[in-house]
């Protein structure tokens, strides 16, 4: 099919082998030269991601937000931010994308919703038990005055998963303080989500990544996990994929997409969603998908697969035995926002560019759906030396880990804007 010739979107199973390449938005493309990306500028960009023969994209969050975690702190989930252009913006952006024949998936952030969001601003001027409060995990602290927090959990950013408020209480954050956790058992978190879904569905985007899929259920009672990085030097969060944690992989969880998965199937094309979810076996990351569940969820064992053939075929034969069980297609990826680009891990420099390269094409060949994150298509490897001061990655201060290396802007003209074999990307 030619370059010209857009790619009909109507086969329901579109998603069993689809290459989505993943968009944040933040410093894909910027259209008005204020520093930061934009959605005029991402359609601006559609023929050249047309061209490059992608099938989706999937777009990091671009909703109303105060920006304290790159936009993954919501504060209003029926929006776009300001600094990212407006609701007309978005629809402008998704009628041409389906033009060109492709498919958008955005960007849902349920575990959490950021401490500006109207009902947490609620909940904070509430009193401790009221209704307002019950949207969220608000807990008494432990010690003779409540001075200690209520359990031993820690935010995945470091230090403790709780902050106190003025009348004592303490309220449960699994990320930034900024990030409050919603409270998953409470029917109206419940609906309000059911109805976020149809909001966006009823726009025309095509399917949902869903961010900390594994994490809306904590285990009842709130119970300690044992160990934290101030007993014992290990961090809590060095568990994810490989144990089980009382606020993540919960088996409750699953009712949850069971209750979303008629709201997808109830839309025409092929609605989807696919699970940013962890969990400690391939058996277990598995139950998320299905035909009363979810369509996709990463493997994320790909990723942190080492650059061996072994390696490789281990996690390979894994996911592609487990996905046989539950009769869907494997979801591959080797990069994305959250980890050092693929290039420096394998070693960076020409070694580091043969070796992704490698990689890449095993990925794009094998049976299943293919996630590639921007710039991947032009080798970059992350930026390693970025002033302090321009980091923004709330973990930075907490442990001195940051996630801005490969979030960069994308360079769209000059040297860097070269591929691998040499040939000028878009200008």
């Amino acid at each position: 099919m030619s370059a010209s010739t857009p790619t009909p979107l109507t086969s329901d199973d579109w998603w069993r082998a689809a290459v989505v390449y993943q968009v944040y938005v933040r410093s894909f493309a910027d259209s008005d030269g204020d520093g930061v990306g934009d959605l005029q500028g991402i359609r601006e960009r559609l023929p050249y991601l047309r061209d490059l023969g992608v099938d989706a994209l999937w777009l990091t969050p671009f909703y109303t937000s105060p920006m304290v975690d790159g936009g993954y702190d919501v504060a209003d989930y029926r929006d776009v931010d300001p600094m990212f252009g407006t609701l007309a913006d978005f629809d402008h952006m998704i009628t041409d994308a389906h033009a060109l024949g492709l498919r958008i998936i955005v960007d849902i952030v349920p575990n959490h919703t950021s401490s500006a969001h109207p009902w947490f601003v609620a909940a904070l001027a509430a009193a401790p038990d009221s209704p307002a409060r019950a949207r969220y995990l608000f807990a008494e602290g432990r010690g003779e005055h409540g001075e200690l927090p209520p359990n031993d959990w820690e935010s995945i950013f470091g230090g403790p998963a709780w902050t106190r408020v003025p009348d004592g209480q303490w309220y449960l954050h699994l990320f930034d303080p900024a990030q409050p956790d919603l409270n998953w058992r409470h029917p109206e978190v419940r609906a309000e989500f059911a109805d976020v879904l149809r909001f966006w569905l009823d726009r025309g985007v095509d399917g949902f990544r869903i961010d900390v899929a594994h994490g809306m259920i904590k285990a009842e009672g709130l119970p300690d996990v044992g160990f934290s990085t101030m007993t014992t030097g290990r961090r809590q969060v060095e568990l994810l994929g490989k144990g089980r944690l009382p606020y993540f992989d919960q088996d409750e969880v699953h009712e949850i997409y069971r209750a979303w998965r008629p709201i997808l199937d109830s839309y025409p094309g092929g609605r989807m969603a696919v699970a940013e979810a962890w969990a400690e076996t391939p058996q277990r990351l598995a139950r998320y998908i299905g035909p009363d569940e979810l369509h996709q969820a990463f493997s994320f064992d790909f990723l942190d697969a080492t650059w061996s053939a072994d390696s490789f075929r281990k996690v390979i034969d894994t996911a592609l035995a487990e996905a046989t069980i539950v009769g869907a297609p494997t979801t591959w990826v080797l990069s994305n926002h959250d980890k050092q680009r693929h290039v420096t891990r394998y070693g960076d420099g020409e070694v580091g560019l043969r070796r992704a390269r490698a990689a890449s094409l095993l990925m794009l060949a094998l049976p299943g759906c293919a996630y590639l994150y921007q710039g991947e298509e032009l080798g970059l490897p992350e930026v390693l030396d970025l002033p302090d001061e321009l980091r923004q990655d709330p973990s930075f201060l907490r442990t001195g880990e940051s996630r801005d290396g490969c979030r960069v802007p994308i360079p769209w003209s000059g040297e860097l804007a070269r591929t691998a074999s040499g040939r000028p990307a878009a200008s």
